[in-house]
Formats: C-alpha cells, structure tokens, sequence
C-alpha cells in the first residue's frame, strides 16, 4: 500500500491567495468536421457506435481532461528512466497498441519513443489531432469486434478505461490482447479508484466529496458495467493467461496541498483534471442509473457545484489511489512447458 502524503507545513501561508481556477491548462482540442455523435445533457458527441457504448462524452472539454489526465500519470512516474509505462519491452518493438486512446496523447509520445515501431491508438471516436508522427496511426473502431490487424503486437496499453465494458466484455478483451500479442509480449494498464480518501480526518464522511465514488460505483453497478475496473484487472490478466504480473499503486492527491513537490505538482494537475472532467463523468451516469431515480440535468449541476465548493477547500487533504498492472504472456518455450495456465474457452 502506499505511503501516506505528508502535507505541506506551509502550505496556508505560501499560498493563501490560492485560487484554484487561477491554474489553467495549455492544452487546446480541435474538434473533428468527420465525427457524430449523439447530444444529452448539453454534452455532445458521447462516444458512441451503439446507443449504449460508453458513459463519458468525447468533446472539447473531456478532451482537454485527457490532456490532463496524461500529465497527471507521467507526474506519477516522473522519476522512472521511461514514464509512459512500467512493462519491460524490447528497445525497438515493432507494433504497440494504445486501447481507448482518448486524446492521443499516449500514442503519440509513444511513437515518438519507440521510432522503430508503429503505433496505433484505437479508440470509438477519433481524436482532435492535427499532427502525429508517421509512426502513429488512429484508427476508430469496437475493440469487441474481430480484431483484423495482421502483425503481432509487442505492447499493447490501456488506461482510463473503468466502465467501459461489461465483465464478459472485459473478459473477451483481455483474450483478445492474449491473442494478438506476440509470445513474450506485454499488456499494462492503469486506472483509477474512483473513491476519494483523506488520512487525517479532513474529508468530513458527510461531505459530497467522500460520498462521491460509492455514489458512481452504485450508477455503474445498476448500468452493468462497474467502475471497479482497478480492482478486477489483474485476476482477468491472469485468468486470460498472462503471466509474470506486477503492479504499483499511487496515492494522487486532489490539490497543492502535499509538502513533496512532485506531489504538490501532481495534486495542481489532477484537481485541474477534476474540474474539467466533472461534469462528463458525472452527468450520463446520474441522468441514467442515479438513486432512488434518475437525476434531472438540473439536480446534477447544482450536486457538482457541491462537489467544485469542496474541492476548493485547502483544508482538505483528499487523495485517490490509482493502480497500474503489468503482465506478460509466457514465450513459446515457457508455454511448451506448461507455464501458460491459460484456461480452455468454454464451449
């Protein structure tokens, strides 16, 4: 488990003109002229190819979120010789795939690490890019559908992908990277805990901000497709066949508040996150699968204008954790001598 976060000593008198809107993002989204996508709530282009395939929206403002969601993680590992990812891949790979690109912003400096391989980032909504090296491709396309890509993969990464399938799906995913990886290839994913935590006290149990998660993990569990994805992935790695797997959990903290500051750097970025992905996070699943029913948009704005009031607050100490799982399918050696347990599909 990781260590708790030490808060800044400091922290109130350094910064007691603190505003938090005053930390904006660089990053810009340009929309695609070639998308569609449906509008609820206000929120356009909600990704989907099915009327029922994904809960968050695909719009200029969730993907400046993605921009910053990717800052936030390569924060996390800033100190690692290679901050994209953990699994130890071969210095040149010759393919790598990126599930759920989001924004791009993985595959993109993926491609511009790994010059020798080709990298294709896979998501059901093409991202806002205007330029990518000519080693990336995007393409848009179900994951859950036959995959027709022809060589084997080195690496296949997936990340922020909590609620987009069901167990089944999930499932049949994992046996899909299994498939098309080549023997010795890696999988990694990383993803969050939806649930926000303090450890000295200062996230009130009555806040709307402590009840933030149990609230979603009760819409994502009445939609069929639960956000406790950080806590599953692994044992389906393992289930699908994949071996040698290792993890690493992050506590993030939501705020400038830690005294460390890597840390403090990260809780800047990831309460820039927060803002500008609250809404898109929140307002599918409340107007579809919220308790006793579901919400209107109107009950949905003024709960995240709450739950913003919260963030604000310095006196908080609010993290969450994230979990990254890396695992490895056995070599061709290793599965002739029985390393791979890799089940029989059921008839």
């Amino acid at each position: 488990m990781a260590e708790n976060i030490v808060v800044d000593p400091d922290f109130y008198v350094l910064t007691k003109d603190w505003e938090p809107q005053d930390f904006q993002s660089e990053t810009t989204s340009i929309a695609s002229s070639i998308a569609k996508g449906r509008l609820e709530n206000g929120r356009s282009r909600y990704q989907a190819m099915k009327e029922d395939d994904y809960w968050s929206p695909s719009d200029e403002q969730q993907f400046d979120a993605f921009e910053i969601g990717h800052m936030v993680f390569l924060m996390l590992d800033y100190h690692q010789e290679n901050p994209l990812h953990r699994a130890p891949i071969a210095k040149s790979p010759k393919n790598i795939l990126d599930i759920g690109t989001g924004k791009g912003s993985w595959a993109i400096d993926a491609a511009d690490m790994y010059p020798s391989a080709t990298v294709r980032g896979v998501d059901i909504f093409p991202p806002p890019v205007t330029w990518t090296p000519p080693n990336c491709v995007f393409e848009v396309d179900d994951i859950l559908r036959e995959w027709t890509w022809r060589e084997p993969f080195d690496f296949i990464h997936l990340r922020l992908m909590l609620g987009a399938f069901t167990p089944e799906g999930w499932n049949q995913l994992y046996e899909q990277c299994y498939k098309a990886l080549t023997p010795g290839g890696w999988i990694e994913q990383v993803e969050l805990d939806v649930r926000v935590y303090s450890d000295d006290g200062t996230l009130k149990e009555d806040s709307h901000l402590a009840g933030w998660g149990n609230n979603f993990i009760g819409c994502s569990e009445r939609s069929g497709r639960s956000l406790l994805t950080h806590e599953t992935m692994r044992g389906a790695m393992e289930k699908a066949g994949f071996v040698d797997v290792h993890e690493k959990i992050y506590k993030i903290p939501l705020g400038p508040w830690p005294k460390d500051k890597r840390l403090k750097e990260t809780g800047q970025l990831q309460y820039l996150h927060w803002t500008a992905a609250l809404e898109g996070w929140a307002m599918w699943l409340l107007t579809k699968f919220g308790a006793p029913s579901p919400w209107t948009k109107e009950e949905v704005q003024v709960y995240l204008a709450k739950v913003r009031a919260e963030l604000r607050n310095p006196h908080t100490h609010a993290y969450e954790y994230a979990r990254r799982v890396w695992a490895r399918k056995p070599t061709e050696e290793e599965a002739k001598a029985g390393v791979n347990v890799k089940p029989e599909p059921s008839p």
